[in-house]
């Protein structure tokens, strides 16, 4: 029987009754694991008498009618996807465009779809000439699902290969935007901390001290202030770790606005702003970080490439909300 097939619906006996379902349902249907029964009706995908039954240890009854559900199979690869794309720049070696905020970059569980993977491959086509053997864009660097900005990628193997090398070798210009909470001090300063995984929480990352994490260095600039508890800042990155400029600034006690990751209370700053200010920074849906430029070396031609973008409208308006 394929996999994939709905399995006829099974009718308990009298012989049946007391065993467990998961051992049950894996003996009636020769072609399912009782592991796979059991992961499918954690699912949902088992009806009892057409009510769902989640729990695999539940006793059988007889005389009641059991049906396992299929799920169609997942893509083991991404599919492209029709997906605008604000594209800045397109060859036959690479690509850049400015992201927004809420796409995912690559799939992943819980994004298995609708990101910029999928959206590249459907507006690429053929014109990915293969990288690793595999028909496929060369994401060579990321930005947070929730952070804007600018990306390159690359269609060829030569190409993916020249630009990961830049990234590696930071070669790469880099320039972001953020709003962060209180005045960093000096107004031209750097962040200088080791980050790694945090070791009480291994979704989130922090600054490790006494080694243990990779070097990190950003280097920031105050744009603006408001209200002495809110500033407009830009930031260059020396290094790319994994949230970097999330982490630095909110170790420094500056977290950015909206950030759901490390900023975990309503910061002190918040206290002396006027009221419409407040609100706009404290419901401001997601990090306010957005990738303004970016800076690298055409890896066939060897010219100089530089791209640079505006925040979106949401960064924007949140700036004329606070001010």
């Amino acid at each position: 029987m394929n996999d994939t097939a709905p399995p006829a619906p099974v009718i308990a006996t009298a012989d049946d009754a007391g065993q467990r379902t998961d051992r049950f349902m894996a003996n009636a249907v020769e072609s399912l694991s009782r592991s796979r029964v059991k992961s499918l009706m954690e699912s949902g995908h088992l009806l009892r008498n057409g009510a769902p039954l989640r729990d695999p240890a539940e006793p059988v009854r007889a005389g009641m009618c059991y049906e396992i559900h299929i799920p169609p199979a997942i893509p083991t690869t991404p599919q492209g996807q029709d997906i605008a794309l604000d594209i800045l720049y397109e060859d036959r070696d690479l690509i850049v465009l400015d992201k927004p905020a809420g796409m995912v970059v690559h799939p992943a569980p819980g994004n298995e779809d609708g990101t910029l993977v999928n959206a590249l491959l459907a507006h690429c086509g053929e014109g990915l000439t293969g990288i690793g053997g595999e028909r496929r864009p060369g994401i060579v660097h990321r930005l947070d699902k929730d952070t804007s900005g600018i990306m390159v990628a690359a269609k060829t193997e030569m190409a993916h290969q020249a630009l990961s090398l830049a990234f590696a070798e930071r070669r790469i210009d880099r320039a972001y935007q953020a709003i962060c909470w209180g005045i960093p001090s000096p107004a031209n300063g750097s962040f200088n901390g080791a980050i790694g995984r945090d070791r009480r929480d291994r979704k989130r990352m922090a600054v490790i001290a006494n080694g243990g994490g990779k070097v990190a260095l950003t280097h920031y600039r105050v744009l603006d202030t408001f209200h002495g508890g809110l500033a407009h800042v830009e930031c260059k990155l020396a290094t790319g770790r994994t949230h970097q400029i999330r982490v630095h600034f909110a170790h420094a006690g500056h977290a950015l606005v909206g950030d759901p990751v490390y900023l975990r209370r309503i910061p002190a700053a918040a206290r002396g702003l006027p009221p419409m200010a407040k609100d706009a920074a404290l419901d401001f849906p997601r990090q306010a970080l957005h990738a303004r430029r970016l800076g690298f070396v055409h890896p066939r031609t060897g010219e100089q490439m530089l791209f640079e973008t505006a925040p979106p409208k949401d960064f924007r308006l949140l700036l004329s909300s606070i001010a």
